[in-house]
């Protein structure tokens, strides 16, 4: 995360080496000048982006905000790449502001008075000892499949989703990437009682404060984005305000790292975020890896109740679906076709995982 705001030079802003780094790093010099810094420069072996301030005493904290908005800020683990690296860029430059705000105690403190959370977690365990639990996905557009509804009102469709036996809902609150907002989110609350995962990128305590103030029950952790500290804080904070988290991973190593951290709501997620396929092996595989008593929850990829039934089958506890449900002509017989698979004790393996599991070394 971005270092205080204090005068002690240089300020480092960790990024991976790709084009979108030094194309801001290139552009954006002249801006960061004006606004009170020296410049930009590369340090080490070009994982990292340098800004030193020319007279630390004298630059105001706006001035250092807005020119860490135009450069790629505190940028995801160098083995992220494609537009996931994009994305969090983005919102790691959000993020930098948010933080810096001066109000974070201050967003602490209300979000820990909020009323109770819609139990989460909790849903889909009961749910899943009658049958498959479907958490249905509010979403507009996504990078990869471009517009799914560009009329959605997300009341109306999370009643849909309610009367087709949805037993929570996920909703997009990314506006860039998605066509999300924290609007679509308020509307689906209102419109029923089911508990909701705020689907977004988060990346900082801010974040979670944000979402437990616009009344989600639940955030999304995904590994790869994230650092072994940064999610432990995550998962810490999250707790405490009354939050659960799904914590996202897409293969061996991202998992071991999300047990690691402690957590109990883990998210297989089958498209690969870097290139956009989707393994059904893998998610079938990775299964049998998630120990007793955590919840098991399948994500993407999922076209139909035969998908939905071959990972009950497998020891999935839920399945988070959102495209295939958007394009149906029938959005509550689609719900309801998903949640009538029958959910199978997880044949949960010690052995080594398969080397196309393992991720990177």
């Amino acid at each position: 995360m971005i270092a205080g705001h204090g005068v002690e030079p240089p300020v480092v802003l960790r990024r991976e080496p790709d084009r979108h780094a030094w194309l801001a790093w290139a552009t954006d010099t002249a801006r960061s000048r004006e606004s009170g810094l020296e410049g930009l420069e590369r340090s080490g072996a070009g994982r990292c982006l340098s800004v030193t301030r020319a007279e630390p005493p004298t630059i105001k904290p706006d001035a250092l905000r807005k020119a860490l908005r135009w450069v790629a800020v505190a940028g995801p683990p160098p083995s992220v790449q494609g537009y996931l690296a994009e994305i969090l860029a983005v919102h790691r430059a959000q993020a930098s502001v948010a933080m810096g705000a001066g109000d974070l105690a201050e967003r602490l403190r209300r979000a820990k008075e909020m009323p109770p959370a819609r139990p989460f977690a909790a849903a889909l365990r009961q749910r899943s000892e009658a049958g498959l639990a479907v958490i249905a996905e509010i979403k507009r557009r996504s990078p990869s499949k471009g517009i799914l509804d560009a009329d959605l009102d997300p009341g109306a469709l999370a009643r849909s989703f309610a009367a087709g036996g949805a037993t929570c809902l996920s909703v997009l609150t990314d506006e860039q990437f998605f066509g999300g907002s924290v609007d679509d989110l308020l509307a689906a609350r209102r419109a029923v009682e089911l508990p909701i995962l705020r689907k977004d990128f988060t990346v900082c305590v801010a974040d979670l404060c944000d979402a437990r103030l616009m009344g989600a029950d639940a955030v999304l952790l995904i590994v790869a984005a994230l650092e072994d500290d940064e999610l432990c804080q995550l998962l810490g904070v999250a707790t405490d305000l009354g939050l659960d988290a799904l914590v996202e991973v897409h293969d061996e190593a991202e998992l071991e790292r999300a047990l690691a951290a402690g957590a109990q709501m883990i998210g297989v997620n089958q498209r690969d975020l870097r290139s956009f396929t989707v393994d059904a092996d893998r998610a079938l595989a990775l299964v049998q890896r998630i120990p007793e008593g955590l919840v098991a929850v399948a994500e993407s990829g999922i076209r139909g109740p035969d998908d939905a039934a071959r990972l009950a089958d497998a020891g999935y506890q839920a399945v988070l679906v959102g495209e295939s449900l958007l394009r149906s002509p029938d959005r509550v017989a689609a719900v309801r076709a998903l949640g009538r698979a029958a959910v199978r004790e997880r044949r949960v393996r010690d052995e080594p995982a398969p080397r196309s599991l393992r991720g990177s070394p």
